[in-house]
This record gives C-alpha cells, sequence and structure tokens, in this order.
C-alpha cells in the first residue's frame, strides 16, 4: 500500500468518526429532536435551507487533499442549487453532467460515478453523484456532485466523498433542528405574549369602565399605552366637540397632509402605520371611535425599524375598548341634547310643511336655523340657472343678501361644488381658505353643508360665529340632519312649481295654455293702468299641414312659437290660443309700442322659418281710462283685427279699429 493511498484511508476514518459522533444519541433529554424529520411535502421548500447548510458544510475543515475538490448541491428532483469550486473555474463547466449524474441516481438510489468529458482538459476528472437521505422514510431530498482527480478516485476517494456526504447530512438536520426548535419558541412566546396582553387588556378594559368622567377614560388609554411601549412619543387629537386639559390631548388640526397616518386612520378609522422616512422609526395613527363615530386619533412615533402585526391587533383592541369607554361616558350628557334636537327638528319639519312656496320655506329654514344653533350668521345658497350662480336667497348680512355667488368660489360654493360638508374651528388661521361672509362679519366658527334636493346639490347652508371653536361636531352632524328635511321641503315645492307648471304650459310649444293667459290679464287688470293683447296667427297652416304633413306643420309651429318667446320681454306672458293661433299679452304697453313687437315677430317669421311661412297679426289694447274691458272683449277685438289682416291679404299687422285704423302690410 502505498503512503498516499494509506493517507487517504487514514483521513476518511477520521472524518466517519466525527460524523457519527455528531449524529449519535448521547440519551439527553433532546433525543426526540432527532427523531424529527424532514417529509416530501417539505422538499419544493428546502432549498435555502439546502444552500445554507451547504455553505456552513464547505466552510469546515476537510481532509488536505480534498481541498481542491469540487463540490454542488442539487435539489429533490436533480436540479441545480448552488456549489463550491474547489479550483474557482470548473464546476459551473460540469453542471448540465452534474444534473444527468443526478437523474441516474435518482433512479438507482445509489451514487453514480463518470468521468468528466468537459472541458477538454479534464479528461482525468472523476465525476461522482451522492443521494442524500431522509432519517427516517430514507427518500431523497437532496444530492451532492463531487469532482475529483480520476487518481484520488483510485486511491479511496470515493469512500471519502461519500462520508463527507454524511457529514452534510448531519449539518443539515442541524439546521433543522435549529429552525424547529425556534418556530417551537416562537410559538411559546407568542402564547405567553398573548397571554399577558389578554390579562393587561383586561385590566385595561377594567378601569376604563370603572370610570364615568370622559377626562378619566381619555387619561386612562393615554397611561396605559405610555407604560406598555416606553419611549414612545403619544398624542391624542381629539374633535372639537370635547376639550381636555391633558397636555397630550389637543385639538383636531384643520388640515392634515395628503398622505397623513392620523388623517388616513381618521377618515377610515382603522389603526394605520407608516415607517420612517430613515426606516429606523414607525409611525401609528390609532382612531378613537365608537358606534356612532370616530372621536379622534392617537398619533404614536417609535424608534424601531418595525412594528409587529399583533401589536397592531393589541393596539386596536385598546382604542376600541376607550372608544367604547368614551362613549358611554358622554351618554348621559348627551341625551338631554338629542331629545332637544328631535323637538327641534320635528318644530322645523312642522313650520316647513305649512307652505309650499320655495321663499318662504327658505325663510322658515333660516329663521329656525339662526334661533336652534345660535349663530351669529346664517347663509342659505340656492343654485339660479337664469343668473349662472348660487344667489343668497336668505341671509341675514344685508350686503350679501340677494347676491350671486359662482359656484366654487367663497366656502359656500366650495361646498356646493364638492358636495361635502365643511367645519371650521378657526378661520382667521386657515391658509388658503377665502370667505366675503366671515371676512366681513370676523367670523371663526363656521359650519356648511350642501344643499340637496331630489338627490341632487341644489345650494349650501352655512351657520357662522364670531368665536373660534364655537359649534361641535355634534352641531355639525346636527346641520346636516337638519339640511335633509330642508332639502326634502324645498323638494316638494319644487315639484310642486313644476306641476303648475306643466299644468299652465302647451306641451307642443312650450307656451302658456290659455286659460293661464286669461287669468293672468284679469289679474294685471286690477293693478295696471293699461295692457295690449296680440293675436298672431300663422298664414295658410292648413296647406302647410297639407303639403309637408302634420310632423312638419308642428315643427313650424314651435318655431314660430320660439321667435315669438324671443321677441318679447321678460315679464310679457305668450300662450297657444288654439290651434296655430298664438296670443302674447303686454302689460302696460301702449297700441303703438304693441305695433312694433308685432312687426318684429312678422319680419322674423317671414325671414327665420323653414319653410318658410308668414304669419298676421291683430292688437287689442285696454287703458284705466276707458269703461272696463272684460278679457274676452279684449280677446273678441284682438280677433277682429286678426280677422282684417287676414281678409287684406295676410303677412300684416292690423290694429283694433277702436284704437287706430292704422294697418302695417308687408312691403
Amino acid at each position: 500500500m502505498s503512503e498516499q493511498e494509506a493517507c487517504v484511508q487514514k483521513d476518511t476514518r477520521m472524518l466517519l468518526q466525527d460524523t457519527m459522533q455528531s449524529s449519535g444519541d448521547s440519551g439527553d433529554p433532546a433525543a426526540w429532536l432527532r427523531e424529527t424529520d424532514i417529509v416530501s411535502y417539505d422538499f419544493p421548500y428546502a432549498g435555502q435551507l439546502l444552500a445554507e447548510s451547504f455553505r456552513e458544510w464547505r466552510g469546515l475543515k476537510v481532509p488536505p487533499f480534498a481541498k481542491l475538490w469540487d463540490w454542488c448541491v442539487l435539489n429533490y428532483k436533480g436540479e441545480w442549487i448552488e456549489a463550491a469550486d474547489g479550483t474557482g473555474a470548473q464546476s459551473g463547466l460540469w453542471r448540465t453532467e452534474w444534473e444527468k449524474g443526478a437523474a441516474g441516481s435518482l433512479d438507482s438510489r445509489e451514487p453514480v460515478t463518470f468521468a468528466a468529458e468537459v472541458p477538454a482538459d479534464s479528461s482525468g476528472v472523476q465525476l461522482l453523484v451522492l443521494p442524500v437521505f431522509t432519517r427516517s422514510k430514507g427518500e431523497i431530498f437532496a444530492l451532492l456532485g463531487c469532482a475529483m482527480p480520476a487518481e484520488q478516485y483510485q486511491l479511496g476517494g470515493r469512500h471519502t466523498a461519500e462520508a463527507m456526504a454524511m457529514h452534510y447530512q448531519t449539518c443539515f438536520y442541524r439546521r433543522f433542528e435549529h429552525v424547529f426548535v425556534s418556530d417551537l419558541a416562537g410559538v411559546h412566546q407568542h402564547a405567553e405574549r398573548e397571554s399577558s396582553r389578554r390579562s393587561l387588556l383586561f385590566q385595561i378594559v377594567q378601569r376604563m369602565h370603572d370610570n364615568i368622567d370622559v377626562n378619566a377614560v381619555l387619561t386612562e388609554v393615554i397611561d396605559s399605552i405610555s407604560a406598555m411601549y416606553p419611549g414612545v412619543r403619544l398624542e391624542l387629537f381629539m374633535s372639537q366637540d370635547h376639550r381636555s386639559t391633558h397636555p397630550q390631548v389637543k385639538p383636531l388640526p384643520l388640515r392634515w397632509g395628503k398622505d397623513d397616518v392620523c388623517a388616513k386612520a381618521f377618515k377610515d378609522g382603522r389603526v394605520t402605520l407608516h415607517a420612517g422616512r430613515d426606516n429606523n422609526s414607525v409611525e401609528i395613527g390609532l382612531p378613537l371611535g365608537g358606534k356612532q363615530g370616530i372621536y379622534g386619533v392617537f398619533h404614536m412615533m417609535l424608534d424601531k425599524p418595525s412594528f409587529p402585526a399583533v401589536d397592531l391587533r393589541f393596539l386596536s383592541m385598546i382604542a376600541d375598548t376607550a372608544g367604547t369607554a368614551f362613549e358611554n361616558a358622554k351618554l348621559y350628557e348627551r341625551s338631554n341634547q338629542l331629545i332637544r334636537e328631535l323637538r327641534m327638528m320635528s318644530e322645523l319639519t312642522q313650520r316647513l310643511n305649512q307652505s309650499l312656496r320655495l321663499g318662504d320655506i327658505f325663510q322658515y329654514a333660516f329663521e329656525e336655523l339662526l334661533e336652534m344653533f345660535g349663530a351669529d350668521y346664517c347663509c342659505i345658497l340656492h343654485l339660479n340657472e337664469e343668473k349662472g350662480g348660487l344667489e343668497a336667497i336668505a341671509c341675514n348680512f344685508p350686503p350679501l343678501r340677494g347676491e350671486i355667488i359662482e359656484t366654487g368660489k367663497g366656502l359656500g360654493g366650495q361646498v356646493y361644488e364638492l358636495g361635502e360638508p365643511l367645519i371650521l374651528s378657526e378661520y382667521s388661521n386657515t391658509a388658503g381658505v377665502s370667505s366675503r361672509l366671515m371676512t366681513a362679519t370676523e367670523s371663526q366658527s363656521v359650519i356648511a353643508t350642501p344643499l340637496n334636493v331630489g338627490g341632487e346639490v341644489r345650494g349650501a347652508i352655512m351657520l357662522t360665529h364670531r368665536e373660534p371653536h364655537y359649534f361641535s361636531y355634534d352641531s355639525f352632524r346636527l346641520l346636516q340632519a337638519m339640511a335633509g328635511h330642508i332639502g326634502l321641503a324645498v323638494g316638494n315645492a319644487r315639484l310642486h312649481a313644476e306641476v303648475r307648471y306643466l299644468a299652465n304650459r302647451d306641451s307642443l310649444t312650450g307656451l302658456y295654455a290659455r286659460h293661464y293667459l286669461d287669468e293672468e290679464i284679469k289679474e294685471r287688470q286690477t293693478k295696471d293702468f293699461c295692457g295690449t293683447l296680440v293675436v298672431v296667427d300663422i298664414d295658410q297652416f292648413k296647406m302647410v299641414n297639407d303639403t309637408y304633413g302634420h310632423q312638419k306643420g308642428d315643427k313650424i309651429l314651435k318655431q314660430v312659437s320660439e321667435i315669438v318667446k324671443s321677441s318679447i320681454r321678460q315679464g310679457d306672458i305668450a300662450a297657444r290660443w288654439g290651434g296655430e293661433e298664438l296670443a302674447v299679452y303686454l302689460p302696460q304697453l301702449g297700441i303703438q309700442q304693441a305695433r312694433f313687437v308685432a312687426e318684429r315677430i312678422r319680419k322674423r317669421v317671414m325671414g327665420e322659418t323653414e319653410p318658410r311661412v308668414t304669419v298676421s297679426c291683430g292688437i287689442a289694447e285696454w287703458s284705466w281710462t276707458d269703461e272696463r274691458v272684460s278679457v274676452e272683449s279684449l280677446f273678441y277685438r284682438a280677433d277682429m283685427a286678426l280677422y282684417e289682416a287676414k281678409n287684406n291679404g295676410r303677412n300684416q299687422v292690423v290694429i283694433d279699429s277702436k284704437n287706430s285704423d292704422v294697418t302695417l302690410k308687408n312691403p
């Protein structure tokens, strides 16, 4: 036996002895741990553990002649995981061959030996694939690939490699046991921590519910959180309906940044966590809320890189408990307030239902809101489509009453445009907000809400006071509830007005109906000193229907109606008298002025209709100097003038013979 072969066998025996000592049962209480084993379900997830064990194993002491061997580790499918080059050059080139050898070893469950074919100068290298088995069932969960000189392989290198593979199995199971024990310890620690938390939570809950004072509840929850997390920077931002002398309790800020953790927690009603900019701190928003809403938000800052999810759940339970206790403490003081609100709401509803006139409803609402909230000023804005803005339809600040405010401008315009309620506590300290009402009246507090009518925002309601922090959150909510009743009353009034409008309108032309015109003339005759009636008739309208059809005739009738409406003043009344005949009443306008109006209508009809038609007009006037003229006689005289215009050749204006003999013919 040569000296080199004897050296190889000696080193092999020493490695086997070390492996057996490291894997043997010493009878200690932890012997059960060595019975734990990886199972086939774990194989797909063991890649990282195999790689870590491989690196640790390669870092251990090996026989000198084996230091230059190349090694790799493959998974249970024979797929490449990682390599460690003895020479730092060759193992990657043998990857494909090792994977082929791994397939053979998996089939035979035995080591597979083959000569290297690549690269060309490696013909003297022997490759070996060794399976690594599980403890209990003997399943292959990994394979080791080894490349050694063929000469060393002949001198017993294979046995050394097999012993080293057994040592790798020991290294793997040592890491596997460490992970297993770590998991068990983690479960045990988690159970102990949860038990401690439950006990602590019970004590906190008991102390909170023993207090019926609101400030005592807040102090208890602040002290409890500070005791659980030493070094925490803690503040409680409360809505302005609660004021506290506690140094860590502050008013809710007017505005937060877009990504502010407190804003998100307050808005969503859930615990919110953000990592600090340096990733070494944690910022937490913890809402204080109950069944009726969110009352405030805790702001916590901790100098730690992360915050466990279990702690977030625990903090959430504390906040929920504190919110419930806070709500219970306020229940008694709010009960009388709720009764008062219900009474006021009932009184407001009863008064609003006393009238269906829109102006009356706004005036009732204005008066009730001022008294109900003790506000200094009240302003109700209502959309006026004709004037293109929001009209201050009710306001006790005279310079603003009746003004048209552009939508989106001022606080009221913003509330209307956004459709969201608004509460401000200190107007003078709020940047980027402007209001003519607030500035002119030197008001500091304001609550505002959109006025919804039939599911559509039709205006806004504003209440202001000169004192800062005057309106509470409850007042804010009450105004929104009141606005719902006001919107319902406004909707009923609008619906009533719409029904009246439809009843008084001709469905085809959109002009007033004849009965409405009759009533208006009678009403005007009781207070005006004069008025003129113009009857307009489309010439040869039957021929138009016979030539173009009734559908075209209806279109011509609507064209003429639009010309009539656009040719008269806003206070004049245009109606469909019947068939193709239209009538226009011009209050407080004399016969000669009415003649020019009629002539304007005649010329426009002749030039703007398609197909072209003409009209004839008859005019009659009444005056306070005459004997009482009935509506029927006025219509009769105008109709007679129209009849004369028809007989004289059509397309002309004729004045009633009682007033004048002037006839305007088509030039």
